[in-house]
């Protein structure tokens, strides 16, 4: 079995190439390239909308995206230590309730519905945006709470070999090293290509001098994680273009190592290949996805073995006149599994959608209209429409002043793991649906040239019925049985000062999140009616300033969180957090060569941080890290 996952990727390479908002915390300019594939935001209209900025990406480049977006969001993470599971919450939704698309296509795991953010290394990508609220009429299943768009975007404007390698060593003897290649050629009469090619290595020894916090555990654990990234495109002089994106892991997690008896070990592979051509406002793609999965439990040598493999086509047109825009497609993916759990048998399943969006814009205003409809073995997802506006309050040379409103279905269709998992799971659920409405307002000033400031402020409420639950009463049978109502309000403000040599500026940003169950499934349920959903804090607020000087840079992080209950009831939480980081990023040049040091303090003051129930994260721990450019 192990040599067949080896030779997977290599044949499905061979298939596949012959084959056809806010956010920013400063001003960055950016070349102008076109990727229509890959642009859900343009029908995203009403919704909020939050794009991770390259200076934070770069910040975070020996990180996760965890990482990144718990103190540029208002998104929650459960975290397990470094180089453990880390699941995120949206709008007080559960973790299978985000779809994360790379280069527009979902790759969350299909056996647990979710992704491991840990996983999703900051280097990577070239551009990262936030979808907040209910995407399904645009992006499909599991778009519930919102989306994660990752993107690998050519630079065809930069000709060229830029190479970087880094090397990054930590507190409890962690290492992160990393080592990336971006390429471009010149453009000829025949075309013109572009690519990148990052390879990374994470090993976390996590070798913690202690072991318990505050008279709380800290559970032992290590972990790798290793992967390579390939993006190329290439463009003709008619602006056709071709695109091949590659991205391969390797992840494994090992708790209580020394515990010969209790020891655990999980272990996730994933082998990710995308073909995509644009031509004459046709879109067409091809793609191949494989999950690999090995648990174990004391004995590591015969591990619970699991393997999904996804084979996706999609087709788009798109037309336009004047200020209308029309995209319209299908796709259709077929899924094969044999997972030890589901008693080893072959599970396939197909899925399908067809969908229409469409978008008008003229001087102030766009409007987005879409509708999806799924198809998928056994179930009848519903319909899917959804409604976006975009105004323009206010627009001058200095500032403007933009008011949205949304309203959209959503669905999310089953795991494998709840339908087909012996004796607990559930062939007969049904697909989650939900309601989602949100109104926002967003400015951006610019009194001078010297002073950029900008606000966001969002209301939301999220209706989701038929909320899958493992029901402890029935032996944690996996049932339709809670009616979730989300609903909160968010705002996040930023400024950017320039002055000579200095730059300063910060981002605060506070979430209210309020998730409760609205109905009572049986007499036991009543008690739990109204009451806050378990790990979603009410309040949540993160703070990000940075002073600059000729590049030398120092940055404060601050996160604050109000304690999280962990009972349906409400009758045991889990003490507040309060985190803060310290960064100092200093460049230097030898001859040709670029080097940035960065040296962080995380958790600064040695707070004591608890996630998840009974299990300490680690306290005060340091960072060194090493690029050079070229």
């Amino acid at each position: 079995m192990q040599k067949s996952i080896v030779r997977g990727p290599w044949l499905a390479v061979l298939v596949l190439v012959s084959g056809p908002v806010v956010g920013q915390q400063e001003p960055i300019s950016l070349s102008t390239v076109t990727v229509r594939a890959t642009a859900p935001e343009r029908f995203l209209a009403g919704q909020k909308l939050q794009r991770i900025d390259s200076a934070a990406l770069q910040q975070f480049r020996f990180q996760n995206l965890s990482d990144v977006l718990s103190v540029n969001s208002p998104l929650i993470f459960k975290n397990y230590g470094p180089g453990q599971l880390s699941t995120v919450s949206f709008r007080g939704t559960s973790p299978n309730h985000t779809a994360v698309l790379w280069n527009g296509i979902n790759v969350n795991q299909p056996m647990a519905g979710q992704t491991d953010f840990s996983t999703l290394p900051a280097v990577g990508f070239d551009q990262v945006s936030v979808q907040y609220g209910s995407a399904a009429s645009v992006v499909g299943s599991d778009a519930v709470g919102g989306s994660l768009l990752l993107r690998g975007l050519p630079n065809y404007n930069e000709p060229g070999l830029n190479a970087s390698v880094g090397y990054q060593f930590s507190s409890f003897q962690n290492h992160q090293a990393q080592a990336a290649l971006r390429y471009a050629g010149e453009q000829t009469e025949q075309g013109q290509f572009a690519g990148k090619t990052v390879v990374y290595g994470n090993q976390f020894n996590n070798h913690y001098p202690y072991r318990q916090r505050g008279y709380y555990y800290v559970e032992p654990s290590n972990a790798y994680q290793r992967g390579l990234m390939q993006d190329f495109f290439w463009r003709n002089r008619r602006n056709s273009q071709w695109a091949l994106n590659a991205w391969f892991t390797d992840n494994a997690v090992t708790v209580a190592p020394d515990d010969v008896l209790g020891r655990e070990r999980t272990r996730t592979q994933a082998y990710r290949i995308l073909s995509s051509f644009e031509a004459d406002k046709w879109t067409a793609r091809l793609g191949w996805i494989r999950d690999v999965l090995d648990y174990a439990k004391s004995d590591f040598s015969k591990p619970s073995h699991s393997l999904t493999d996804r084979f996706l086509t999609r087709l788009e047109r798109e037309f336009g006149r004047g200020p209308w825009q029309v995209r319209m497609g299908g796709e259709v993916v077929h899924y094969r599994a044999r997972v030890d759990g589901y008693g080893g048998q072959l599970i396939t399943e197909n899925r399908a959608d067809i969908y229409a969006l469409l978008r008008y814009q003229i001087t102030r205003l766009t409007v987005s209209a879409n509708v999806r409809q799924g198809f998928v073995t056994g179930f009848n997802p519903p319909l899917t429409p959804s409604l976006g506006i975009d105004y323009k309050v206010l627009q001058s040379e200095r500032s403007n002043l933009t008011a949205r409103a949304s309203v959209g279905r959503s669905y999310r269709v089953p795991t494998l793991n709840e339908r087909y998992w012996q004796t607990l799971g559930n062939p007969n659920l049904r697909p989650e649906s939900g309601l989602n409405a949100e109104i926002g307002l967003t400015s951006r000033t610019q009194p001078n040239s010297k002073l950029l400031l900008t606000a966001d402020l969002t209301a939301y409420r999220n209706r989701i019925d038929d909320w899958t639950y493992w029901n402890p009463d029935r032996n944690y049978r996996v049932e339709n049985l809670q009616l979730v109502v989300a609903q909160g309000l968010e705002a996040a403000t930023m400024a950017a000062y320039v002055q000579g040599r200095w730059r300063v500026g910060g981002r605060l940003g506070y979430a209210l999140t309020k998730s409760s169950q609205q109905r009572a499934y049986d007499v036991y349920a009543r008690d739990i009616v109204g009451k806050q959903l378990p790990y979603v804090p009410v309040h949540n607020t993160s703070l990000t300033a940075y002073v600059e000087r000729q590049k030398l840079r120092l940055t404060v992080r601050n996160q604050l969180q109000s304690r999280r209950y962990n009972t349906f009831d409400n009758s045991q939480s889990l003490p507040g957090i309060t985190l803060t980081d310290l960064i100092v990023q200093a460049p230097f040049r030898l001859g040709s060569v670029r080097m940035q040091l960065q040296g962080q303090i995380n958790n600064l003051f040695d707070a004591l941080v608890i996630n998840v129930k009974n299990n300490a994260m680690p306290g005060r721990n340091y960072a060194l890290s090493v690029v050079l450019e070229k």
